[in-house]
């Protein structure tokens, strides 16, 4: 194996080495997101859901399209890699893949509106301050 130069893309993920630190983003793979399914003309949220939706199992709720609603899920959770922000709504919402429902997808539109509004934002890995010879218990994560 040779090194070949810096890393700065691996799996979709945008990658900047700097001297504070790693940064990681999905710039590029959450406009792609905001462009299927339509949602550059939605008006931005606050915080990643609604305050005010309570998602449910809404068994009397109109059914829409399973796989247009998988597809969202999917694109989504992918993105929660380096969003971790939304990582939460995205997992109750992706209980209701079986049953999906129009108060289902509303609640995935609050959250995929959010995408947009942080598509500046990266995961930082940054350079610790404390040596690893100064720490008495030492935690290894295999």
């Amino acid at each position: 194996m040779s090194m070949v130069g810096e890393l700065s893309c691996f799996l979709g993920l945008q990658i900047k080495q700097r001297k504070e630190g790693i940064f990681i983003a999905q710039e590029k793979y959450a406009k792609n997101i905001v462009k299927k399914f339509g949602l550059d003309k939605s008006q931005q949220q606050r915080t990643p859901a609604a305050t005010y939706v309570k998602i449910t199992k809404d068994s009397d709720g109109e059914s829409i399209n399973h796989k247009h609603y998988r597809s969202m899920i999917g694109n989504s959770l992918y993105l929660t890699t380096s969003r971790s922000d939304i990582a939460y709504v995205m997992g109750i919402c992706a209980r209701f893949q079986s049953e999906p429902h129009v108060s289902h997808l509303a609640a995935i539109g609050l959250d995929t509106q959010m995408i947009e509004k942080a598509l500046q934002k990266d995961v930082s890995f940054l350079e610790t301050i404390v040596s690893p010879g100064s720490v008495k218990n030492r935690i290894v994560f295999l």
